[in-house]
């Protein structure tokens, strides 16, 4: 287990600064695979060889969502999900986003 993975996700109340330039590189650097887009969210699709192991996946998500109280916005599609992970309440990134991500990444696939 990565040790964002083993952290928890952290409801945010607002006023958090936003993660910008070396601390946010540092973190990206933590999930691979994961895009950071614009500084403000971060991005990944999974390939799956058909649909009903795609919303296997997306339905393990959602129960991972669930439990660790922060939601990403999800799209499934036939052979394919994608991700997009960031905090809604500041509109960017926190370290939750992050440890979101790296749980998503030890989810079965």
């Amino acid at each position: 287990m990565s040790t964002l993975a083993s952290k928890t996700c952290v409801p945010c109340k607002g006023g958090v600064p936003l993660l910008k330039g070396v601390a946010l590189q540092e973190l990206a650097s933590q999930v691979p695979g994961w895009s950071v887009i614009d500084e403000h969210h971060l991005y990944k699709a999974y390939a799956f060889p058909d649909f009903l192991s795609a919303l296997a996946f997306v339905n393990r998500i959602g129960q991972l969502a669930e439990d660790q109280g922060h939601h990403p916005d999800i799209e499934l599609a036939w052979g394919r999900a994608s991700v997009k992970i960031w905090t809604h309440k500041i509109n960017g990134l926190t370290e939750s986003d992050f440890v979101l991500a790296a749980k998503i990444d030890e989810l079965p696939r």
